[in-house]
């Protein structure tokens, strides 16, 4: 019994009932038998695929019409959770009367956008959400095995997280679905940075040429860039340029998507008491509050911090002085 089914309470109704409805009755688990296929006229295809970083595992079972390409038959075997198993099922769904250059363009979000009851809810609780990164997997290797070709000639997306088979394209969008600010709302989503951690950031036993951290920080300019925009009405707006009032609100939204939930983790918290233009510089006036206020890192490291922060995300000219 796959742990899905061992859950309990309200969890159910993060699970959309497509999901439900599959992890109980799966409509292609099975096999293709060699003489199955060969009454189709079709080339039998079997490809495996293990997710290290969960235990699940899958077996893709393709009938291929070897003078059209189109899979005729598709069917799985799935040793995993629950909603692997749906997904599983949903993946083979999906290919079934495709091309196999078609088949190859599925990805685990197509997957995931299947089984949902209604397209603005997701169909599975944030920790499984990489329950169908197994998809885009098995189908390029299912592919890989019919053309007689490497794997990797299939492969068109980004991979930032080796581990969990995460791509760019996934990471963005579920960044943006779900608001994501943090790296842990990452990995919770999608296992992304959950095991060797070396997509998180610079610094890891393997370099990357995008990392987890630049995808927040993406997502934190497109949100900023947005909000100016809206506030002036116009297109968007620079820091230095923007009125006091819009300054402020720049300067808080960054410094509680930032700073404020770990000051407060110490028992502290700050304010923004002014802004004041001073020749080249921004000064931004703040006061401490709770432990921070008697804090003597609330001088030097912590300072240094929130002035870093807020010079990288809204103006290089920007000095932070606590009253």
């Amino acid at each position: 019994m796959g742990m899905d089914s061992l859950i309990g309470g309200t969890i159910w109704d993060e699970y959309s009932q497509k999901v439900t409805n599959l992890m109980n009755n799966p409509q292609n688990m099975g096999e293709i038998t060699q003489e199955q296929a060969d009454a189709m006229g079709a080339k039998l295809i079997v490809a495996d695929f293990g997710a290290e970083s969960c235990g699940d595992a899958v077996r893709l079972y393709w009938a291929v019409d070897p003078k059209t390409d189109v899979i005729l038959e598709s069917k799985f075997k799935s040793f995993g959770c629950g909603t692997a198993i749906a997904s599983s099922d949903t993946m083979a769904s999906l290919c079934k009367g495709k091309t196999v250059d078609e088949a190859v363009k599925i990805t685990n979000i197509d997957v995931e956008h299947a089984m949902r009851d209604n397209p603005d809810t997701p169909a599975v609780p944030p920790q499984k959400m990489h329950c169908s990164v197994m998809a885009y997997d098995v189908i390029k290797k299912a592919a890989a095995e019919y053309k007689g070709v490497d794997m990797e000639s299939f492969e068109q997306e980004v991979i930032v997280c080796e581990c969990a088979r995460v791509s760019l394209s996934t990471l963005r969008e579920v960044i943006r679905l779900n608001d994501l600010t943090t790296i842990e709302q990452i990995t919770d989503y999608t296992k992304a940075g959950a095991f060797c951690k070396s997509c998180i950031r610079p610094g890891g036993h393997e370099a990357k040429d995008i990392y987890l951290v630049d995808l927040l920080e993406e997502y934190e300019k497109e949100k900023i860039s947005k909000n100016t925009n809206t506030m002036a009405g116009g297109g968007a707006v620079a820091f230095a340029d923007m009125t006091v009032v819009q300054k402020l609100k720049a300067v808080d939204r960054v410094i509680d998507d930032n700073i404020r939930q770990m000051l407060i983790m110490d028992g502290g918290d700050m304010e923004i008491l002014d802004i004041k233009e001073n020749g080249q510089h921004i000064d931004i006036y703040i006061r401490y509050l709770g432990a921070c206020s008697g804090c003597a890192s609330s001088s030097t490291g912590t300072l240094f911090a929130i002035e870093n922060i807020l010079r990288e995300k809204l103006d290089e000219n920007i000095r932070v002085l606590p009253i």
